[in-house]
């Protein structure tokens, strides 16, 4: 079954396209921010994941992988008849995004990835390790908050947190156990990804206080050149809702810049 997706079209009737993707547990309503100002410049596409906001899950027995994930997203490009897009993506959309490189770079214009996932730290992975143990005896909604409280841990995030704890109630405990088994995959990937020769311009949006995922963006960008970081003061992991008119115009000069970004 095709993924929920939505389509705004160019106030400028542009030809250029936006595709978000948003990260797990969350939906396309965090992009909330973003439609309104970038509509204005290019036609935006919003993608639900599986099982996210108001895309089905899969059948039962389904077990997710990265490359369905990603072929879930061409297949929306080919329906609605997109040859080419630039791309944003927030915490795991920034690993599909990354993913979609290997195989469908030619589907790709720009990238700007905001809390991107490159690698994980001690306390990551213990995290990861935690959920494992208890997902078949806790709620997954308790797992998930205390995932969202130490990701996103200051009162000034509490918006980000709210609302990523708002759209994850809305996943049932079946479609989390599924999401959650990706994680046994996610470190070659990971690996993978670190390890890519990028020709495509990426722009690494991050909260200087997202101190979980920094550090390996600031190695990453050493190592590509095709890469540029910029950093907010006072912003977390999910850099579009803490941020969102600094995270607009920031995309938007990238866009728009036909040279690597500053």
């Amino acid at each position: 079954m095709m993924l929920y997706h939505t389509v705004y079209f160019s106030e400028k009737n542009s030809q250029k396209w936006i595709t978000f993707i948003h990260g797990a547990g969350g939906s396309s309503s965090i992009w909330f921010n973003q439609v309104r100002f970038f509509k204005k410049y290019f036609n935006v596409l919003l993608i639900d994941l599986r099982g996210h906001g108001r895309s089905a899950p899969s059948p039962e027995g389904t077990v997710y992988n990265f490359d369905d994930l990603v072929f879930d997203i061409i297949e929306v490009l080919d329906y609605v008849k997109i040859k080419k897009s630039h791309f944003i993506g927030i915490s795991l959309g920034s690993i599909l995004i990354q993913k979609m490189l290997f195989n469908h770079q030619n589907r790709v214009k720009k990238i700007i990835l905001g809390g991107a996932i490159l690698n994980l730290n001690l306390q990551s992975k213990f995290l990861m390790l935690m959920g494992k143990l208890t997902q078949s005896i806790l709620p997954f909604i308790w797992i998930y908050t205390f995932f969202a409280y130490v990701v996103m841990p200051y009162r000034k995030q509490r918006k980000s947190r709210a609302l990523f704890i708002t759209e994850a109630k809305k996943i049932s405990q079946k479609e989390f156990k599924r999401w959650y088994k990706l994680t046994n995959k996610i470190f070659p990937l990971l690996e993978k990804i670190r390890n890519y020769k990028v020709s495509t311009q990426i722009l690494y949006i991050m909260g200087k206080e997202d101190y979980m995922f920094l550090p390996f963006v600031k190695k990453m960008i050493k190592k590509h050149p095709n890469s540029s970081l910029i950093t907010f003061s006072k912003t977390g992991h999910v850099v579009n809702i803490d941020q969102p008119e600094k995270f607009n115009d920031t995309s938007l000069y990238f866009l728009m810049e036909n040279k690597k970004f500053k």
